[in-house]
């Protein structure tokens, strides 16, 4: 029988490979959701390293929002990474979403990410 984590781990690689094909070199923006904090980071999968990356507990996002596992720590990430790819010269991206569903905290920073200026 097959775990909820090994089934996680088939949809994102699945997600990942449908990517690369539609990608046309554009970079991904690549979400993270852990229990307590969501990260966000630009990667550059022809030269292998990020461009631009961003999280909840970074200071200047954290502020004084007491957790990073709710909806509105996920916007300021979203907010975040907008201005740091813009900053880095990144426009368009493509948005990987990690096997997760598209919607809660995930949902929040992809569209703050595209108020903020991002284009996918």
């Amino acid at each position: 029988m097959k775990t909820a984590k090994d089934m996680h781990l088939r949809r994102q690689s699945r997600i990942r490979r449908k990517l690369k094909l539609r990608a046309a070199g554009k970079p991904r923006l690549s979400v993270f959701r852990s229990g307590k904090h969501i990260y966000a980071q630009v990667i550059d999968d022809a030269a292998g390293h990020t461009m631009a990356a961003a999280s909840s507990l970074d200071a200047a996002v954290r502020g004084d929002k007491p957790t990073g596992a709710n909806v509105e720590s996920a916007a300021a990430v979203g907010k975040a990474i907008a201005e740091r790819a813009t900053a880095a010269g990144i426009s368009e991206v493509i948005f990987d979403r990690g096997g997760c569903r598209y919607h809660g905290r995930v949902k929040a920073l992809a569209e703050a990410a595209r108020e903020g200026g991002l284009k996918f």
